[in-house]
């Protein structure tokens, strides 16, 4: 099981935003980069980015900044935000970036997200974010009208990488996760899926941790957790490391 730090990007420092609200956000660090060291340092195997700004606004605002991340840290490093053409996946890819995650564009462009899958193979993943069981898309603040499920087999057949599904209701809340759902996701999908959204304590690992050999859990995100101290990614990662041993 792997626990992905977030370190999420707006405005040049390291936030996080309560349901994926712009106003509703916290800053932790002004230094992003010294964050991903950090998280590194504290046991880390994985780094999950997101460019808010570049959620937000379809362009990818922070790519020099995250060039420096991917190359301050030896860990590979997942990336969301404003990766919405070929030619923008490539440039992070060449920066550094280990595989990315496609949001809206999965939902509004199959074509297109198609083709990124097909250019980049095994390096494209796709996050499903939902409210009341609806998928959101340009940063959380349009819906679909469609349901994880509705959109499962094409993700599949169009060769994703694997998938985040994020609980806006519980994101930022540190509520704990929506374990049934994701139970029933992890056990559905033939892809990896990662979980998001109310992960907050070490009780989260424990309730997860068996679908990682139940179904195809491959771990969880966590960001204001293990910032505000409530899960200590050191902890974490060492209790993984003994269930595995």
């Amino acid at each position: 099981m792997i626990i992905f730090p977030a370190v999420d990007i707006k405005g040049g420092r390291a936030v996080r935003l309560k349901q994926g609200r712009a106003d509703q956000e916290t800053v932790f660090s002004g230094d992003p980069v010294a964050m991903a060291k950090h998280w590194q340092d504290q046991g880390g195997k994985w780094l999950h980015v997101i460019d808010l700004d570049g959620a937000f606004s379809g362009d990818p605002v922070n790519k020099e900044l995250i060039r420096t991340i991917c190359s301050g840290v030896s860990i590979p490093v997942q990336l969301g935000g404003g990766i919405r053409d070929i030619a923008t996946a490539k440039a992070y890819l060449d920066a550094g970036v280990e595989r990315l995650i496609i949001g809206t564009i999965a939902l509004t462009e199959p074509e297109l997200f198609g083709a990124m899958c097909k250019e980049f193979p095994g390096r494209i993943g796709v996050s499903l974010d939902a409210e009341g069981g609806k998928l959101k898309t340009k940063g959380w603040v349009e819906d679909s009208g469609l349901t994880v499920y509705d959109v499962l087999p094409r993700m599949t057949e169009q060769g994703a990488a694997f998938i985040i599904y994020t609980d806006i209701d519980r994101d930022g809340m540190q509520s704990g996760v929506n374990v049934e759902a994701l139970a029933e996701l992890a056990r559905r999908s033939e892809l990896p899926v990662i979980a998001a959204g109310g992960v907050a304590t070490m009780d989260d690992v424990y309730n997860l941790y068996p679908l990682t050999r139940e179904a195809n859990l491959q771990g969880a995100i966590t960001g204001k957790a293990i910032y505000e101290g409530s899960l200590n990614l050191a902890e974490a990662m060492s209790w993984i490391a003994a269930q595995q041993a």
